[in-house]
């Protein structure tokens, strides 16, 4: 599987934050956020549960940085391709995320490469008043 990860800046008018949430509250936490992943799943008919646990692993990952190292989660949303599924989450940081190769046993920093290894796609669209991570996980439908 093919993993690319860039940061780019939205097109003129565009809004960096705007994650597909489409009005409602942004989730409050990565449970939450799980929650609304599975149930859009469940829509989708069945998948390999390593899929499923790969899609959720990433949704869990992509909040709880938000909240962590960003403010707190601004948007969200759940895009359904043909072969794909995309987890999208905003924040009010507008700083990319580091990638730093974990030394020792230090605690942390280990979701944002496990975001990168699972997913076949991963963009960061990164503006003044935030971001907004993609990350893309390939599905068998």
């Amino acid at each position: 599987m093919k993993t690319r990860s860039d940061t780019r800046r939205p097109a003129p008018g565009a809004d960096s934050r705007g994650a597909g949430n489409a009005g409602s509250p942004p989730v409050c936490s990565p449970a939450q956020a799980r929650q609304l992943v599975r149930h859009t799943l469940a829509a989708l008919g069945p998948l390999r549960p390593a899929q499923v646990e790969d899609l959720l692993l990433v949704t869990s990952e992509l909040v709880t940085n938000a909240h962590r190292h960003a403010g707190g989660v601004t948007g969200f949303g759940i895009g359904v391709g043909h072969d794909r599924v995309t987890v999208s989450v905003s924040d009010a940081s507008g700083e990319a995320p580091p990638y730093e190769r974990r030394r020792g046993l230090r605690p942390g920093g280990y979701g944002w490469p496990i975001v990168l290894r699972l997913c076949r796609e991963v963009t960061v669209d990164a503006g003044p008043d935030g971001k907004t991570i993609h990350a893309a996980v390939t599905v068998d439908r």
